[in-house]
């Protein structure tokens, strides 16, 4: 005949075993972005932007540190100077590109 199980003891689980100790999680770094717009800021915005492929309201919050706001503003100022060209216009996301030396 086979063997019975002996009964639980207190180092082999049931409820007297310890519980498990859940992790609290990552946790991500707080991001320090620029909320002014200073002469160092402005002029590398004004360098930088027009050369990127791709340009929306993330992206200069992830390449140059700055606040969404101070991205809007300056994507609305480099439309304006026409350094950028507006490829999608959606009620929440801009998408803009470089603007190429020939006239659509």
């Amino acid at each position: 005949m086979a063997k019975a199980k002996a009964p639980p003891s207190s180092s082999s689980g049931g409820k007297a075993a310890k519980k498990k100790k859940w992790s609290k999680g990552k946790v991500k770094d707080k991001a320090v972005h620029a909320v002014s717009l200073d002469k160092p800021t402005f002029d590398r915005i004004m360098k930088e932007v027009p050369t990127f492929r791709f340009i929306s309201q993330s992206i200069l919050i992830e390449r140059l540190k700055v606040n969404g706001s101070l991205a809007r503003v300056a994507i609305r100022h480099l439309e304006k100077e026409g350094h950028i060209k507006r490829i999608v216009h959606h009620s929440s996301q801009l998408i803009y590109t470089r603007a190429t030396g020939g006239t659509d």
